[in-house]
């Protein structure tokens, strides 16, 4: 039996067109040019997911701060449905708690997601997230259009 191989590689100008439409298949909203041009710079914090050579999926970060806190916000990180379940995913959030880690001055990464989707929920709890708010009316164009803020602390603030 061969052994299913998931790498991580960076989203490029030459791969960004298959972050587009990944993202487009996997995520209910579409993100605009300044999106992909940030993630064009965000280095390792963008990264594409292969599953023997292909495209699958992506995660998306980028650093926030405010009031003394600097945190890791996970814009994106998705999968294509029938490559769920492979653990590309978990490598996707273990590259994203490996560059936190590595760095050291971060105090929580977090995210938004959907309330309803409560397989992603679940995900992310696993990681040691949690439910710290929601936001009601976070997104314009679906339902439900509430999302929860899901938190994961690094530091607790004193």
């Amino acid at each position: 039996m061969t052994r299913s191989k998931i790498e991580l590689c960076d989203v490029t100008p030459n791969n960004i067109k298959q972050l587009k439409c990944l993202n487009q298949v996997v995520f209910p909203v579409s993100y605009n040019d300044k999106f992909y041009k940030d993630v064009l710079e965000a280095g390792e914090l963008a990264k594409l997911a292969y599953y023997n050579d292909s495209v699958v999926g992506a995660v998306c970060c980028r650093i926030y701060t405010s009031e003394n806190l600097r945190c890791l916000y996970i814009m994106t990180l998705g999968c294509l449905y029938h490559y769920r379940r492979l653990g590309i995913g978990t490598k996707m959030v273990e590259h994203v708690l490996n560059y936190v880690e590595k760095d050291r001055n971060f105090d929580s990464i977090f995210l938004h997601v959907q309330v309803n989707n409560e397989g992603a929920i679940k995900f992310y709890k696993k990681f040691g997230f949690e439910i710290v708010e929601t936001k009601e009316w976070y997104y314009k164009r679906i339902e439900p259009a509430d999302a929860h803020v899901l938190q994961k602390t690094l530091r607790p603030q004193s």
